[in-house]
């Protein structure tokens, strides 16, 4: 039965997301974005920024929504300075702000899908270096060293607070342990996965493989409401 109301406004947007995960990522985000500045304004002169804005984007991901594709530790790391790198070079290129804005978001959307490391906060990253231009352009070591000493701090930090989180991460798609098997035969296969998934025309935030398994673990849970009934 579908919710309707106010009710709705409340639940969950995410999937599977509880109050304790709501509350892990809160304090992944305190504890990332603190440490992060912290090291970051040790090792940098007065000159460079300690901490810039996207960084609290690529933070949501990271701590909120780790088994993201989009949060993983290259789409951070490679993402942020992939986009940065792009939006130099259309700064540099490009002398009318709007239109220098609009093509190094777009630009640095596709130079991250094709390498693989599409991270969201990267379109920020790409403005970022546009919007700024006039401020570091003679010197644009100020603006890329952050970005990418930046990104890698928050994914370390990431990486050792998700060793206690209970999440994995780097995200990897594995089986729940002390969980019942799934019943043979499973009929669901990652090439129908594909299949579907094409049917569809979209592009979702999840891997084929956690997919998979999120469809077998649903085949558990419909085996035993048959059962029951």
């Amino acid at each position: 039965m579908t919710q309707s109301g106010p009710s709705r406004l409340f639940k969950p947007l995410l999937a599977g997301a509880s109050l304790r995960d709501r509350m892990i990522g809160s304090a992944g985000a305190l504890l990332g974005i603190g440490l992060a500045g912290l090291i970051c304004g040790a090792l940098f002169p007065a000159s460079m920024p300690w901490l810039i804005a996207p960084m609290g984007a690529s933070a949501v991901l990271l701590f909120a929504v780790p088994a993201s594709p989009l949060a993983q530790p290259w789409s951070i790391v490679g993402g942020n300075s992939v986009a940065a790198i792009t939006g130099i070079l259309v700064a540099n290129a490009v002398s009318t702000p709007a239109l220098a804005a609009a093509l190094a978001v777009a630009t640095a959307i596709l130079v991250m899908s094709l390498l693989r490391c599409l991270h969201p906060p990267g379109g920020a990253v790409a403005l970022s270096a546009v919007l700024g231009w006039s401020t570091f352009g003679s010197h644009v070591v100020d603006f890329l060293v952050p970005v990418v000493i930046n990104s890698a701090v928050l994914v370390a930090i990431g990486i050792l607070f998700h060793r206690f989180s209970g999440h994995s991460y780097p995200h990897r798609a594995r089986a729940i342990e002390g969980k019942p098997p799934v019943p043979a035969p499973v009929g669901v296969q990652m090439a129908d996965i594909d299949a579907a998934l094409e049917d569809f025309g979209e592009t979702f935030d999840i891997s084929r493989e956690d997919l998979a398994l999120l469809l077998e673990r649903a085949e558990v849970h419909a085996a035993a409401r048959v059962g029951k009934g």
